[in-house]
């Protein structure tokens, strides 16, 4: 049966409905910037093939990426905080974009480390930063729609820009830099047209409160264990950087054939995370994370057994169904158990999550593919997932009932994403 007109019309606006102009210009900027997200999914390809390197030099240098973006989080929560969301969106996006550009044109390999690793640093402050804003302008009750939203804007981008990424990599590696780069520029633009400062009013903080405030994430006993399960699923989720596309490599994958089959994720997402995201949201939390994380292992372990480019886009098909379960839910839990005037650096935090991941999993994927082989490094990750899956089923009634202590000091009120993590739908 073809719905009507006004049945579309309702859908459409209970989908995209009641979200703030702001939230929409970071959305369109997001997006356009992800379309751009040429660089750090071929860096891996470039080094090997343009500047020669070993896959266990490669996975240094993609490492120092990690370790920039390990200090990007908490000095862009204490930025955003202190500073404003403004400050720290137009430092990431004006110099990651100089650093990006300029690490497409250096031939000398004393340089190639620390341009990575300013990549990694100044690029990546600009994510807690915008799901700050989120926090701040979009109504507790759209929260959920909101950053699902954005996670579709965000993966919309990627399914473009890795299939126009992998063609532009057969023209010339430069090309991914200098679009990576302009496309963070037209980010700044959108900012700084559409975006208002939206940092809560707070009192002037010393340093010794704002070093305090840095670290109250890590001291919190419910969101501390969330952000570990964490750091270990992301670490076999960013395999995708290193181990897969030399894996792939090895067996007559083309790079191009690589961009392709990783555009498939974001096309699978772009279609099924819209329609998945009521059900989702219907469900108890807790399980459809821990079902999230056991897909993404079985997914990455599913390479171990066949090396046909069939056999490759079924198991990024598992491991996406497991991403578009996993990620969504996830997203909500920092902006849920923050308090206000430490929202940055909760998100902080978590941006701190997944680049310690993004440090660990190139060069741990290197480390096992020489000592293990690619089979031992799929196995891994098989085995990661299930742990982790069977740590979000543990850890989820905490959460719960942080949750309702939350609820009961504000006096019943609804909570950010209460619905999200209560396993009920939020109103």
């Amino acid at each position: 049966m073809i719905p009507s007109p006004s049945s579309l019309r309702a859908t459409t606006r209970e989908l995209v409905g009641g979200l703030p102009r702001a939230y929409w210009a970071l959305w369109v900027g997001l997006l356009v910037n992800r379309v751009g997200s040429f660089v750090v999914p071929f860096l891996a390809l470039y080094l090997t093939r343009e500047r020669g390197l070993s896959v266990a030099e490669a996975g240094g240098l993609v490492s120092l990426w990690g370790l920039g973006a390990i200090g990007a989080g908490p000095v862009s929560g204490v930025v955003a905080d202190r500073l404003g969301r403004r400050a720290a969106l137009f430092v990431s996006l004006l110099g990651g974009a100089a650093l990006t550009m300029a690490l497409g044109f250096v031939s000398a390999p004393a340089l190639l480390g620390p341009l990575v690793f300013g990549v990694g640093f100044i690029g990546e402050i600009y994510r807690p930063a915008s799901h700050a804003v989120v926090a701040d302008v979009v109504p507790p009750e759209n929260r959920v729609r909101a950053f699902g939203l954005l996670y579709w804007a965000v993966n919309l981008g990627v399914a473009v820009g890795l299939a126009l990424a992998g063609l532009m990599a057969s023209v010339s590696y430069v090309l991914l830099f200098v679009g990576d780069g302009l496309t963070s520029l037209v980010f700044a633009w959108v900012v700084w047209r559409f975006v208002p400062e939206t940092r809560p009013a707070s009192n002037p903080e010393t340093v010794r409160e704002v070093l305090r405030g840095l670290v109250l994430p890590l001291r919190d006993r419910v969101y501390l264990p969330f952000l570990v399960l964490h750091v270990v699923i992301a670490t076999v989720f960013f395999q995708f950087q290193l181990t897969l596309p030399v894996d792939m490599t090895e067996h007559g994958i083309s790079p191009t054939g690589y961009g392709l089959l990783m555009a498939l994720n974001g096309a699978i997402i772009v279609v099924l995370q819209p329609l998945a995201a009521r059900w989702i949201a219907s469900r108890d939390p807790g399980r459809i994370m821990a079902a999230g994380c056991a897909l993404i292992g079985l997914g990455f372990g599913m390479n171990a057994l066949h090396h046909t480019v069939g056999w490759y886009a079924l198991a990024i098909v598992v491991w996406t169904v497991g991403e578009i379960a996993y990620l969504p839910v996830i997203s909500t839990v920092p902006a849920e158990l923050a308090p206000e005037a430490v929202r940055g650096r909760y998100q902080g935090a978590y941006s701190l999550a997944w680049s310690v991941a993004a440090f660990v999993a190139p060069a741990l994927g290197a480390w096992g593919l020489a000592r293990f082989g690619a089979g031992g490094v799929w196995g891994a990750c098989l085995v990661a997932g299930l742990v982790v899956a069977a740590g979000q089923l543990v850890a989820g009634p905490a959460r719960r009932r942080r949750l309702a202590e939350i609820r009961t000091m504000r006096g019943g009120e609804p909570l950010p994403g209460a619905g999200t993590l209560s396993g009920t739908v939020a109103p």
